[in-house]
C-alpha cells in the first residue's frame, strides 16, 4: 500500500525541499501554493516582483491580485515556485550563505555564455542548466 502524505505548507520548509521528499512536493504542485507562502519564500531571493512575474510567467497584476485576494497559485506556477526555492537552497550550500549565491545570480557567468543565471529561472530547462553549474562549482570544475 502506497504511503499517504498529508499536504500543509509548514511541510514545504527548506528542510523538505529535497528529492526524498517527492511526494510532498508533487502533493504541494497539485494543491497549490499560497501566496502568503511565497512571499514568505520570496523574501530569500533578490528579485523583484517583474522577475518573479517572468520566472512565473504571469503578469505583476495578476501577482499582485493574487497577494490582494490571499489566492492560491496553480500548478504550473507552484511547481516553478518549488523549483526554484529548491534551486535556491543548493546555491546556498554550494556557496555557503545566501548573499554569495545571490552575487552569483546576480553575475554574467563566463561558464553560461555571459548570461546572468537568475535569467535562466523562467523555464525548467534552464534552472536545470543552473543545477549542474552549481554541482561543477561544488566540485571544483569551473569552466
Amino acid at each position: 500500500m502506497a504511503k499517504s502524505f498529508e499536504l500543509n505548507e509548514p511541510a514545504i520548509t527548506y528542510a523538505a525541499l529535497d528529492d526524498q521528499n517527492a511526494y510532498i512536493l508533487i502533493n504541494a504542485v497539485k494543491k497549490g501554493i499560497h501566496y502568503s507562502f511565497f512571499e514568505k519564500l520570496a523574501q530569500s531571493f533578490p528579485f523583484t516582483l517583474r522577475e518573479w512575474s517572468g520566472y512565473l510567467h504571469l503578469s505583476e497584476r495578476s501577482l499582485q491580485r493574487y497577494k490582494k485576494e490571499k489566492g492560491t497559485f496553480n500548478a504550473t506556477s507552484s511547481e516553478k515556485i518549488i523549483e526554484i526555492t529548491m534551486l535556491n537552497k543548493y546555491g546556498r550550500e554550494v556557496f555557503g550563505d545566501q548573499e554569495k549565491f545571490n552575487i552569483w545570480l546576480r553575475t554574467d557567468n563566463v561558464a553560461l555564455g555571459g548570461i546572468r543565471p537568475k535569467n535562466l529561472l523562467d523555464s525548467s530547462f534552464g534552472i536545470q542548466l543552473l543545477k549542474d553549474e552549481l554541482t561543477r562549482i561544488e566540485h571544483g570544475i569551473l569552466a
